[in-house]
């Protein structure tokens, strides 16, 4: 320490003044010690007082803590993203019209919703159910379907063995009542497409199993045997329908009723087939033979009085030029069965 007043003598290093902090200040920072003691550790000594870290308490300058159920104090608007909120600016719940409502209520308001939402269902069924009715009607008649498929075990029977001895049989006309034909099973005449269907189904295994003993089986092959038989199938009615067109015959018979009658051949094809796998060629060529001569003749039975008892009820001459053209056309549709027995059977049997 040096006397106030005198000039420290030269070359004596000069001493650094001691800053004196004002006793306001001092003060002021017990203060703020007594009251919190966070920034303890954060002083610095300067002449021997101790002076508190401004920077230190301005970071821990106190900051409002949200309470539970308050949003963020810095945060301008509610996030109702996540839950609705049942305070301001929530959603109301649906039928509530803004007031809260119990669980009896909300099940109150919401059963004539769903009665009406389930009749308006059923109704749009209802509507597209008639609609695709209508529109299969006009395409594939189901409700005729059902009358060629009534059939029962007496009356395949008793069809297979007509089909394979057509001479035995004596009356031909189909039975009506009421202007409508009675169902096959009760008249053995009326044509039906079970035994068809059946028999072309059978006609396929059969020339399967002719390919396998053969070594010569394949899918592809079976395939095209099965879409050749319907090939041909399908211009022999589209070639009737069109020469019945040409001769202006009016007829009963319809589409199904070709079907069913030209369908009935793969009977006779089925027993040729299977001869000729037990009993070699001459089999096949025996019984194919006895088949064809059969179905030539129930062609010729059956026909006649779907196209000619026609002509006839309408008074048109036997000796008449267009009778002639129908006796001709029924002789060509009969011809026609033998031909195709031979040419989708030959190539099976070897």
């Amino acid at each position: 320490m040096h006397a106030t007043g005198l000039a420290a003598p030269a070359g004596t290093p000069r001493l650094r003044k001691w800053r004196t902090w004002p006793a306001e200040e001092i003060g002021r920072a017990r203060v703020w010690r007594g009251r919190r003691d966070g920034w303890r550790g954060h002083s610095r000594s300067d002449g021997g007082h101790e002076i508190p870290d401004l920077e230190f308490l301005a970071s821990k300058r106190r900051v409002p803590v949200s309470q539970p159920g308050m949003a963020d104090p810095h945060q301008f608007f509610d996030d109702t993203s996540s839950a609705p909120s049942r305070g301001y600016g929530g959603q109301p719940s649906p039928g509530s019209l803004g007031y809260p409502t119990s669980s009896s209520e909300a099940a109150f308001l919401a059963a004539p919703m769903s009665n009406m939402a389930m009749a308006y269902g059923s109704s749009l069924a209802a509507q597209g159910k008639e609609l695709v009715d209508k529109n299969i009607d006009r395409f594939i008649p189901v409700s005729k379907l059902k009358y060629y498929f009534a059939v029962d075990t007496v009356y395949v029977g008793k069809k297979l063995g007509l089909l394979v001895f057509p001479y035995l049989h004596q009356d031909w006309e189909v039975q009506y009542q009421q202007d409508t034909p009675v169902a096959p099973r009760f008249d053995i005449n009326a044509p039906d497409l079970y035994i068809p269907a059946m028999a072309f189904i059978t006609y396929i295994l059969v020339a399967g199993l002719a390919l396998g003993t053969q070594d010569r089986f394949s899918p592809d092959l079976l395939g095209l045997q099965a879409s050749s038989a319907l090939a041909w199938l399908t211009l022999e009615v589209v070639a009737i329908l069109l020469s019945l067109y040409l001769v202006t015959v009016n007829t009963d018979l319809t589409t199904i009723d070709l079907v069913a009658f030209l369908g009935y051949k793969y009977v006779g094809m089925i027993g040729g087939v299977l001869t000729g796998l037990l009993f070699g060629k001459i089999g096949y060529y025996l019984v194919l033979a006895w088949c064809c001569v059969s179905i030539f003749v129930f062609m010729i039975r059956t026909l006649r009085l779907k196209i000619l008892a026609q002509a006839a009820a309408e008074g048109v001459p036997v000796r008449g030029a267009r009778n002639q053209l129908r006796m001709y056309l029924t002789m060509a549709v009969a011809a026609a069965q033998p031909v195709l027995m031979y040419w989708l059977t030959f190539h099976l049997v070897r």
